[in-house]
């Protein structure tokens, strides 16, 4: 599984399927790609709120890493099944929505990864602006030039980038490990025990929650991997890569939070770069911040490409990207997000991220649909090519699939705990917001349910395209192809 010399430096490829001699890269890839992914800012932020929120460092570390295992085993259940398919992840529900019903999932998943770049955005343009000594916004602009280039050149550099941001982020992460227990005693901060329900919960919920918002897109970087990779291998190199890196994350932001006296909210990047002093050593921080998060957020960007055009590809049902406008549609997709960043960088980003985390309503029982219909009733028995054709197999509309997936947003709402929406049953459970486990559990079961008893023909066996061999200078559709 070496990677082929011959592989463009450049993506050719979209949403379309990548034949076997395209196929290349290893598994460990996938583990520092995603390790990459989670060494940054954010996820040590996101562990944060465990404390801040008022729980207690020792039960906070254990309902993250909790959380971690639950969220992270749904992520890589979802990385496996790209090697199999060699598809991106959001055109594989073409099978449990229809061609056409696919769209409206994609749609919410779309700006919620809008909304996660944007935020991200706002603290590398932090990093960035210290690091350089220009304003914020400068920063910002900055940051989302960069984005731009490392999406357009796509998938191999994407991986070159994660396995370049792993490196970096392990050197800083030991070094800000290494100067936080220098400054405060770590064994009497694990001493201090206060169990609560709701607290550790919110642990939890904060971890599952993480590792669920990556379901969406995480196929899209192991598709390329060759189609005999064992599936069982890719689960564990991109699960393992994903929750050990946002666990080591986490852990920092729980002890920060709990011996920083309440400074460390609305100063997080100058608090963690505080940790180390001033001088060289900070400046190294603040590059380390920034390109931890060129990697999410190229992902977040990626993604949001890859779904535009599985949008527009299944109305058309043929869809031909070339590089330049590949390029228009990076430009688009990252020109929304920086906007929304330099608009929002002092007040209304935080309303607005409260508004992209109800979001993640929408899309946990589509975790939850298409995990059940791949491993459970069709058992990795797609028609590839069926995908792309509106009156074949799959259908414009899976009434089945759609109707479930609305039953597990609504039923979510009830127990939903944001800035933007709060159910009414979320004051009872002590303000924790569980929705993420109701929205798996019940489509999942009701889904299985239904789909035993009425579920459309299934192929005896895993029908791909007929290859062709390497697309030399565009990008086709699935239609092409099949």
């Amino acid at each position: 599984m070496a990677a082929n010399d011959t592989t463009p430096l450049i993506e050719r490829r979209s949403i379309d399927y990548i034949p076997e001699a395209e196929r290349h890269g290893r598994l460990f890839s996938q583990f520092t790609l995603w390790m990459g992914a989670n060494l940054q800012i954010t996820a040590i932020v996101t562990g944060a709120l465990a404390v801040v929120l008022g729980g207690d460092v020792f039960w906070s570390l254990i309902g993250l890493l909790i959380g971690q295992l639950i969220g992270g085993g749904v992520m890589a259940l979802h990385a496996a099944q790209g090697p199999k398919l060699g598809l991106p992840q959001m055109i594989s529900s073409r099978v449990q929505f229809g061609v056409y019903g696919a769209a409206i999932p994609i749609v919410l998943v779309c700006l919620m990864y809008l909304g996660f770049t944007a935020t991200g955005t706002v603290l590398s343009g932090q990093a960035l602006g210290q690091l350089f000594g220009v304003s914020d916004s400068v920063g910002i602009l900055i940051f989302a030039s960069v984005i731009v280039l490392v999406t357009v050149l796509g998938y191999r550099v994407i991986h070159f980038i994660g396995r370049v941001a792993s490196v970096i982020g392990v050197i800083a992460f030991v070094y800000l490990f290494s100067r936080l227990m220098s400054q405060t005693d770590i064994g009497a901060l694990l001493q201090i025990r206060h169990f609560s329900w709701s607290s550790f919960l919110l642990a939890v919920s904060l971890a599952a929650s993480w590792q669920i918002a990556f379901g969406p897109y995480v196929a899209d970087y192991s598709r390329y991997l060759p189609s005999k990779t064992s599936s069982v291998k890719t689960f564990f190199a991109a699960g393992a890569g994903s929750v050990v890196g946002a666990q080591v994350a986490m852990i920092l932001g729980v002890f920060a939070a709990a011996m920083s006296n309440g400074q460390f909210a609305g100063h997080e990047v100058a608090y963690i770069v505080g940790l180390s002093g001033t001088g060289a050593t900070a400046a190294l921080l603040y590059f380390s911040i920034a390109f931890g998060k060129v990697t999410i957020s190229t992902l977040n960007s990626y993604g949001s490409f890859m779904c535009i055009a599985t949008i527009i590809s299944g109305f058309r049902g043929r869809l031909e990207v070339t590089r330049l406008q590949r390029l228009v549609f990076v430009l688009v997709i990252v020109g929304t997000a920086t906007l929304i960043a330099l608009l929002g960088q002092h007040s209304f980003l935080g309303a607005f991220k409260s508004f992209i985390l109800f979001l993640l309503a929408f899309f946990t029982p589509w975790s939850a649909i298409n995990l059940v219909d791949y491993y459970c009733i069709t058992r990795e028995r797609y028609d590839v090519p069926a995908l792309a054709d509106p009156n074949g197999r799959y259908g414009r509309w899976n009434l089945l699939g759609i109707s479930v997936y609305v039953f597990g947003v609504l039923v979510q709402l009830p127990f939903i705990s944001t800035k933007f929406y709060t159910g009414p049953l979320v004051a009872a459970l002590g303000d924790v917001d569980i929705s993420w486990i109701i929205g798996l559990v019940l489509p999942a079961a009701l889904y299985y349910v239904c789909a035993k008893k009425w579920h459309g023909t299934v192929p005896d066996h895993l029908i791909l395209p007929v290859e062709q061999g390497a697309i030399p200078t565009t990008t086709n559709g699935l239609a092409a192809q099949a």
